[in-house]
């Protein structure tokens, strides 16, 4: 049930918002060098890697890690970075990743391939067992702003709880908490 929900949402947002994505890769390509999308290493359902499109909000010379460890992420924001990042308008990418089965629309945000302590945590924790998610239950409840542990305590109530019902109250969470730009540290 829950891959169908995916598939259908998916199908329903990329021709709803085929224009406002368009409109964001040009944006993204005029105003800095590179590709519009920048492909990211994650981490995914039993700790395997894919490959995650995102807008690209960061300069091409930013180092491969998560933002919070770089010593001044605004100095490799793009000039619109900032902006598709408090929009997330910059996920919108990730909606391949849903047609193709790499993450669903709810489940635990993926973690980059390098973020071991976040990686080793939530095996621990069992969240490695189900797909990453374009948003979760950690996100609803504090986004950037969570120490690890607590995000992963987070991720596992989700996954001891998962159901259709609580996925439609996190996404709609989560279009309350994009439209107040509420937990974006950057």
């Amino acid at each position: 049930m829950k891959r169908l929900f995916d598939l259908l949402l998916a199908l329903l947002a990329l021709l709803l918002l085929a224009l406002p994505v368009a409109a964001v890769a040009l944006l993204v390509k005029l105003t800095s060098a590179g590709p519009a999308v920048y492909w990211s290493d994650r981490i995914g359902r039993h700790n395997r890697v894919f490959r995650m499109p995102k807008f690209r909000t960061m300069r091409v010379d930013t180092p491969a890690v998560a933002t919070h460890l770089l010593t001044d992420p605004g100095r490799f924001l793009t000039p619109v970075g900032s902006f598709l990042r408090k929009s997330s308008l910059d996920e919108l990418p990730q909606l391949w990743s849903i047609l193709r089965g790499d993450m669903s629309f709810v489940g635990p945000r993926p973690a980059l391939f390098n973020q071991d302590d976040l990686i080793a945590l939530r095996s621990e924790y069992g969240v490695d067992q189900v797909l990453p998610g374009l948003t979760g239950w950690a996100q609803v409840n504090g986004r950037d702003e969570l120490p690890i542990p607590d995000k992963v305590k987070l991720d596992a109530y989700y996954v001891s709880r998962q159901s259709l019902l609580l996925d439609i109250r996190i996404i709609f969470l989560t279009f309350l908490k994009v439209l107040r730009r509420d937990g974006v540290s950057h």
